[in-house]
Parts: C-alpha cells; structure tokens; sequence
C-alpha cells in the first residue's frame, strides 16, 4: 500500500486534483465504507494531511467508523457539486490502519486547531486511520476534451483522453 506522499510521486496528476478538490470543498469529501451486512455506506467527512499522509479521523462512534474498524477498505471522493466537473474530480481506494502514536495525535490537534479553531487538545483519538492508497482515479477537463487519469498501485498513471 502507498501512503500518501508515496502515492503522490506515483500519481502526481491524481494528486494534485484530488488536493486541489479537497481543499476547494473545505476539505468535505465523501467516504465510502463496507456495513455489516456487505452494503455500502455513503458517510460526509473531513480528511486532513498531516506530516505527508492522509488521515480519517473524525468524531468517535460513528457507523462509518464502525465499517472500517471491521474491514478497512474505503473510498474517499472529492466532493463535486458541479454536473461538468469544470474543475475536475477524484477518487482513490485503498485500507486504513489504526496509528496508537499519542504524540501523533497531538501534532493532530494542534494543526486542527491552528487550522479551523476546533480545541481537541488533550483528548484521545479513537480510532486515528492513516489512509494507504492502493488505486485512484481523476477526471480533468480540458477546453475540447476530458482527460481520466487511473493509477493502480505498482503501476503508473494511465490517461485516457475523450473528445
């Protein structure tokens, strides 16, 4: 699996689109998990970047949370509101893996708070997902065209262009 800054220099056209979309929608993307009985479940979140990887961490308890906690296959999608995806859009896949790094997660707070203001100093973070991205996916529109750029991990970007 790729953490992010990996998956950036595997996939930089991914990732910009995906940074750029994610940081336009005030870092709101939807999160896709597994329920307990196979379904699938359409969550709103905020990821963040932190120290070069992606992170899902959120209010405790949640259903969402649950799902991962379970099988911890996820897809994040950055949010699009506009039906020509005039300024692209992005999705990748991988696993989450449960980081226990209280200093971490402190770091965490500290940057969230400098960030938005939200005091989450002090509290434990249960559970704190570091995303590993194992394929992603882009859409980015051109003037006469629409490039959809794939990346499977181990391999490279693959662009297809329609007209």
């Amino acid at each position: 699996m790729a953490l992010w800054t990996d998956f950036a220099t595997a996939a930089p056209r991914i990732a910009e689109v995906f940074a750029r979309r994610h940081a336009a929608a005030g870092n709101l993307c939807m999160l896709g998990t597994l329920r307990p009985d196979g379904w699938p479940r359409i969550s709103p979140m905020e990821p963040r970047f932190l120290e070069g990887d992606l992170w899902l961490v959120g209010m405790p308890g949640t259903a969402k949370f649950a799902d991962l906690q379970r099988d911890p296959r996820f897809t994040l999608h950055t949010a699009t509101v506009d039906a020509q995806v005039t300024q692209g859009d992005a999705k990748i896949w991988g696993r989450v893996e449960d980081v226990r790094d209280e200093a971490l997660h402190q770091r965490f707070a500290e940057a969230v708070y400098s960030e938005i203001g939200l005091d989450l100093r002090g509290q434990p973070f249960d559970p704190f997902y570091r995303a590993d991205v194992v394929g992603a996916a882009s859409v980015a529109v051109g003037d006469d065209h629409m490039d959809v750029t794939t990346w499977r991990e181990g391999g490279e970007e693959t662009v297809l262009r329609k007209h």
